[in-house]
C-alpha cells in the first residue's frame, strides 16, 4: 500500500496501523525533541561532579560514568548505577581522539553507554557521531584524548543539556521572564500593540531583549547644541538586533530658509540616540549632510559625517564631525551648522547601555 500511518487502535484498509516497528517508532518519535540530556540547567553555575553523566578516569583507561537520563535516537535511556567502559590502549606514537557515546542501536533493540575509537594521527579528529535512523544512533557524552605510548587519557566534556521550555507572552513580557527559570526564552508577541514583536533571553546578566522580530521602533532624533528651527523633520527608526545591541538610522532637516548654527562656546553639535549608548566603549557612526536645496555657502553641497560616542559615561548623544573646509591636512572640525534647507543623515550599530 503506499500509503501508512499510525498508530491507530487498529489496522484498517486506508493504511492505519495500530503497531509500529522500532524502526518506524523511532522514525517518529525522534521528531519529538532532539538528543539531550533530561535535566535543565537552571542555575548560573554547576559542580561538574553533580550533574547527571559527570564522569572521571579510574584505573588509568577506564571511563565511569555516574547515573543520568537521556533522549537520543527517538528512545528514552536511563542508567541507574555507575558504569564503567574502557578506552583501548594506543601503543603506537601518535595521539588518538575517542568519544564516549549513548547509544541507540537498533540491532539489539537497547540503548546503552559505548566507546567509539577514533584513529590515531599527529593531529587526531575524534569520530562523528552515527546517526542512521533504523541502525545505530549516538549522542556524545565524552571526547577522551588517548596519549601516544599509553600514556595518560584525559576527558573532554560534550554533555547537552535540556532546556527551559520557550514560552509565549501577549504582553509584560519581561515581568512574566522574571518567573521564568534561568536560561528561558521568552517572545513578546504584543498583542496589546503598544511595543513591538521581539525574543528576549533571561539567563546568567539578566533579562536581555535578543532581537526585535516586527517592524522598527520609531524615535525622534534632536539636534543638540544647535536651537532647533521653527520647522522640522525629524525622524528616526531603530530596532534590538543582538542582546544590548542597536541598530539605528535617523534623518533630521532644516526646513527654514536660514542656517541652524551652534549656540555660544559650543564647538560642535549632536544627534540624539534612541537608547544611551555603554559608555565603557567609544563608537563611530556614519552619515552625511545633504546642502543641496537652499543652499548655505558655508558647505559643500554633501559633506560626509563621522559620529562619535565618547568613551566614559553613558551617553545619549552621538557628536558630529567633518572634515575641513580648508585643507584635508586640518584633519576634522566639529559641524558648525544644520544648514538651511539641508537635512542630516546618520546610521549605525552600537553598544547599549541597557535592554
Amino acid at each position: 500500500m503506499a500509503e501508512i500511518s499510525y498508530p491507530f487502535n487498529a489496522d484498517n484498509a486506508d493504511g492505519g496501523r495500530a503497531i509500529v516497528s522500532q524502526t518506524q517508532w523511532q522514525d517518529m518519535a525522534h521528531l519529538w525533541g532532539g538528543d539531550r540530556i533530561d535535566y535543565t540547567l537552571v542555575n548560573t553555575s554547576y559542580v561538574s561532579a553533580d550533574l547527571p553523566f559527570s564522569a572521571r578516569i579510574i584505573n588509568g583507561r577506564s571511563v565511569e560514568v555516574k547515573p543520568g537520563k537521556a533522549w537520543v535516537g527517538g528512545f528514552y535511556y536511563q542508567l541507574t548505577a555507575t558504569k564503567t567502559v574502557t578506552v583501548d590502549a594506543n601503543p603506537g606514537t601518535a595521539p588518538r581522539k575517542d568519544i564516549v557515546v549513548i547509544r541507540a542501536d537498533m540491532a539489539t533493540s537497547s540503548v546503552n553507554l559505548a566507546v567509539v575509537k577514533g584513529t590515531a594521527a599527529t593531529s587526531p579528529v575524534a569520530p562523528q557521531p552515527r546517526r542512521v535512523s533504523g541502525g545505530i544512533w549516538e549522542m556524545v557524552l565524552y571526547e577522551v584524548d588517548v596519549a601516544p605510548l599509553d600514556a595518560a587519557v584525559t576527558l573532554d566534556s560534550r554533555l547537552s543539556f535540556n532546556t527551559a521550555p520557550v514560552v509565549a507572552t501577549p504582553w509584560n513580557t519581561k515581568q512574566v521572564a522574571n518567573t521564568l527559570p534561568h536560561g528561558s526564552m521568552v517572545y513578546d508577541l504584543d498583542v496589546n500593540t503598544n511595543d513591538t514583536q521581539y525574543e528576549a533571553f533571561k539567563g546568567r546578566d539578566g533579562y536581555m531583549i535578543t532581537r526585535d522580530l516586527g517592524n522598527s521602533r520609531y524615535y525622534r532624533p534632536d539636534i543638540v547644541n544647535v536651537p532647533k528651527p521653527p520647522a522640522v523633520w525629524q525622524e528616526g527608526l531603530w530596532r534590538w538586533v543582538a542582546p544590548r545591541t542597536v541598530w539605528f538610522t535617523a534623518f533630521y532637516q532644516n526646513l527654514e530658509w536660514f542656517d541652524a548654527k551652534l549656540v555660544n562656546g559650543a564647538w560642535t553639535c549632536g544627534i540624539t540616540l534612541p537608547v544611551p549608548a555603554h559608555g565603557g566603549i567609544g563608537h563611530i557612526l556614519a552619515g552625511h549632510i545633504d546642502n543641496n536645496q537652499g543652499p548655505s555657502p558655508d558647505m559643500p553641497n554633501f559633506v560626509s559625517v563621522l559620529g562619535k560616542i565618547n568613551r566614559g559615561a553613558d551617553s545619549s548623544v552621538a557628536w558630529l564631525y567633518m572634515q575641513s573646509k580648508w585643507t584635508p591636512g586640518d584633519g576634522m572640525d566639529g559641524v558648525p551648522f544644520i544648514p538651511r534647507r539641508g537635512s542630516l543623515t546618520i546610521t549605525g550599530t552600537y553598544e547599549a547601555s541597557r535592554n
